[in-house]
């Protein structure tokens, strides 16, 4: 390969003809190696490293490479590997993985990675490349200092072994493109975009045989210190705990608009073509994805010193008045989001990529040319996310949940990857409330726990000393939303139902002792409500809940502050209740009890003060002046409602437009409860909000109502779980879903199928349906037993393949 050869390649993954035509991912998701035991539990021979001379705070990218050599290749070359801030690791020029898993410095993760296919007989180079993005950090990044490490699972690896042997190289080229929140007029902390200068760049780098004698021996750190060990540990290190991240190869599907230059070649999107601007011009190129997707973009350009390449990525096009409207116009729209810069030096066929991946249905290229004609060979991406698989399904007589069931995956999938997060344009941090509902859509799509697991684990651990868990975690800005943490309660209730693994919810019944006990302490004696509660009492984000920028929080509730919440006290009796299930079932009857009892006793109290008999709805306070959807509908998941009354009060509730309504988020919960009350077949009536955006042309379920800040947002695709839970009808019937219980809920649908995977097998339900008449045919795996239930009729069902007539 020639020098020029070697310059296309930069950063992230080489442009190979492979690389190019790969239909797949590139790298399939296995199950994380085995950890060498002595690692986890003594000192490792490998030392963190750091650049010398720099500081390990501020914002830096730094190159590592290690030269090794093997008289053969091995069968097994398993490393660990991690870095503060992020990394990104080569083996032979080829890119590997990224990482590391997110934690905290209390946990600092590593990933275990094998590298056999990657390696040969004589000289190796491993290559990472390790950035800190300093004071611009994401809000999602923990932090201690600059720093890498590589540890060798075993002797053989031992080669490898960070120490002074590496040789380190601070890279001048990057510079950081602070995200302008006055310009985007949004919250938005996602970390920096970059400015990369072609003539300051390595070009070659990672590739066996660069040149690095210029470059430096690193600074030796501390040793790696497993978890639980050393005494002066400045990160305990534990092994990751989910899969690597996918990455795919994406082509953008079609130009929108091409101003100041001709329109590029015919072929230029799918690889075939070229687009060349001319010297002293001003250009830009909008292009379409077609849909929503999370992806490094890769700008191959040739030639074009002293030129400026401006990628800038958004959800929507906006409007003169800000405003989206339909997300596939284009006509009088601009492209307001973050942006990147290339700076080119010239050189033949330069890759240009990103350090961390960008969201985008709209990618617009801005190109100011200099001297030169610069020439644009390709733009494309490569997509990443974390590799669910989707082995759950639906369909039905009603085509429109085709595209709800479409369009509500794509949304779950971008939001997710080494965490849950809420959105992937805006905030990428993985909050409790969005979360719970995330993961019951991966159990029921996926059958993945893993990200689960990992995300109750991660909560668990951000409690603060009074006990609650924080709202959003990792987070270097901590945050807390004191109703969230009764909600990590439920996902721990959720995942004790979904799962039989009785150790890992025993572990965490000490955090739900004590965020119980948070709130138990301010019971208010006099009402035996909720008295004040600090902190934020975050429920939904309807419009009467306005935010305050004098309080600086929003989406609270009357009373949420000053007490007597109807809602956040509903809301703690249902955790009381969730929690007396799992004390239950681990032998703590006296505290199940305790918990079922002062959970009588709010449900109680807050329908005497707060039931307005003349209205027949539950006032948010004891005042009886504001009324809401929220209270109701967790009066009736409560059991505060008798349940004869239920169905009358849930389904005036929806039809009220005179209280304040729920939003997409918390309208999971509303239609819960109109399950709960009796009502299932009506939930297919009530999924406008998602029809209307499908007719606005979103790819992806949105967080709010128009006008939304974020396009994508996984809270709003619940109807994939109620799809399979409520329509299909199936849930677990007893604790780590040894029984299952199917009791559908077609509505007027003729026809309706679907398939949960289980852990022994996947659970299939077909249903037809002509008036009262309905006819299922159920198939469960080995093992697993339960009931069906239709009409008030229940059949027992067994293993395999049964039909049943009704």
């Amino acid at each position: 390969m020639t020098h020029s050869m070697r310059a296309a390649h930069f950063l992230v993954i080489a442009l190979t003809s492979t690389f190019l035509s790969a239909a797949r991912p590139m790298r399939a998701a296995p199950d994380v190696p085995e950890v060498n035991p002595a690692l986890l539990a003594s000192r490792w021979s490998a030392h963190w490293i750091a650049p010398a001379g720099v500081s390990l705070t501020d914002y830096g990218v730094f190159h590592f490479r290690k030269t090794f050599a093997l008289p053969a290749r091995p069968e097994r070359f398993v490393v660990h590997v991690s870095a503060d801030n992020r990394y990104r690791l080569f083996v032979n020029g080829a890119s590997v993985t990224y990482g590391p898993q997110r934690g905290d410095v209390m946990r600092w993760h590593y990933d275990t990675i094998d590298l056999t296919a990657h390696l040969r007989s004589g000289e190796n180079v491993i290559a990472v490349q390790v950035w800190n993005y300093g004071e611009e950090r994401p809000y999602a990044l923990m932090s201690l200092r600059t720093g890498l490490i590589v540890q060798g699972d075993g002797a053989a690896e031992h080669v490898v072994n960070t120490d002074a042997s590496w040789r380190v190289s601070t890279d001048q080229a990057f510079a950081p493109l602070p995200v302008e929140r006055e310009r985007l007029r949004t919250f938005i902390v996602v970390g920096p975009g970059e400015q990369i200068d072609a003539a300051a760049f390595p070009w070659g780098w990672e590739q066996p045989g660069y040149d690095d004698s210029g470059w430096t021996a690193p600074r030796v750190l501390g040793p790696g210190i497993p978890y639980g060990f050393g005494t002066d540990a400045a990160r305990w290190l534990v092994p990751r705990t989910i899969p690597l991240m996918h990455e795919t190869p994406r082509r953008l599907v079609r130009v929108r608009r091409t101003t100041g230059a001709a329109a590029p070649a015919e072929g230029f999107l799918a690889g075939r073509g070229s687009w060349t601007v001319p010297p002293r011009t001003s250009a830009r190129l909008l292009l379409d994805q077609g849909e929503l997707t999370n992806a490094f973009p890769q700008l191959l350009v040739s030639g074009g010193r002293g030129a400026s390449v401006t990628t800038a990525y958004a959800e929507a096009l906006f409007d003169a008045d800000f405003r989206k409207g339909h997300r596939d116009e284009v006509e009088g729209r601009e492209l307001h989001g973050v942006e990147d810069r290339f700076l080119p030096d010239g050189g033949n066929r330069r890759l240009f990529t990103t350090l961390d991946y960008r969201t985008w249905r709209y990618l617009e290229l801005r190109v100011q040319t200099g001297d030169e004609p610069l020439t644009i060979e390709d733009i494309h991406g490569v997509a990443t996310g974390y590799p669910f698989s989707d082995y759950g399904s639906f369909s039905s007589s009603d085509p429109a949940h085709a595209a709800i069931w479409d369009v509500g995956w794509r949304t779950a999938l971008l939001c997710a990857g080494e965490t849950y997060v809420d959105c992937p344009y805006y905030e990428r941090l993985q909050y409790v409330g969005d979360t719970r509902i995330q993961a019951l859509i991966s159990l029921y799509v996926s059958g993945d726990d893993r990200l689960m697991r990992n995300a109750i684990v991660q909560f668990d651990q951000s409690r603060i000393p009074e006990g609650l868990t924080q709202s959003r975690y990792p987070s270097h800005t901590p945050q807390i939303i004191n109703t969230f943490s009764l909600f990590w309660i439920g996902m721990v209730h959720d995942y004790s139902m979904h799962r039989d693994d009785p150790a890992f919810v025993v572990a965490r019944l000490h955090g739900v002792d004590t965020v119980l006990a948070w709130f138990e302490q301010r019971i208010d004696a006099q009402t035996g409500m909720l008295g004040p509660l600090p902190f934020w009492t975050f429920v939904d984000w309807p419009d009467a809940w306005a935010w305050d920028s004098t309080l600086d929080i929003g989406g609270e509730p009357p009373g949420a502050h000053t007490g007597g919440s109807s809602i956040v006290t509903l809301q703690y009796a249902m955790a009381l209740e969730q929690a007396a299930d799992l004390y239950r079932a681990f032998g703590r009857d006296q505290q199940a009890a305790l918990c079922t009892q002062r959970a009588a006793a709010l449900r109680a109290e807050t329908m005497r003060r707060c039931w307005d008999h003349a209205r027949r709805l539950l006032a948010d306070t004891p005042d009886k002046r504001e009324f809401s959807q929220h209270a109701n509908a967790l009066a009736v998941l409560s059991g505060a409602v008798d349940a004869a009354a239920a169905p009358e009060l849930i389904t005036r509730v929806i039809a009220d437009e005179t209280i304040t309504p729920c939003t997409i988020y918390f309208r999971f919960y509303l239609l819960r409860a109109l399950r709960a009350a009796g009502l299932g077949d009506a939930y297919l009536e009530h999924l406008g909000p998602w029809r209307e955006m499908l007719a606005l042309g979103l790819t992806t379920f949105a967080e709010r109502p128009e006008p939304t800040r974020s396009d994508c947002h996984a809270w709003s695709s619940s109807p994939l779980y109620e799809f399979l839970a409520t329509v299909c009808g199936v849930e677990p019937a007893s604790p780590g879903f040894k029984t299952v219980r199917i009791a559908p809920h077609p509505g007027r649908l003729a026809h309706a199928s679907g398939v949960v995977p289980h852990p022994s097998g996947p659970i299939r339900v077909k249903l037809a349906r002509e008036g009262a008449n309905l006819q299922a045919t159920v198939e469960l795996p080995p093992g697993l037993s339960g009931e069906f239930v239709w009409d008030g009729r229940i059949r027992p069902l067994v293993p395999g393949v049964q039909e049943l007539v009704f």
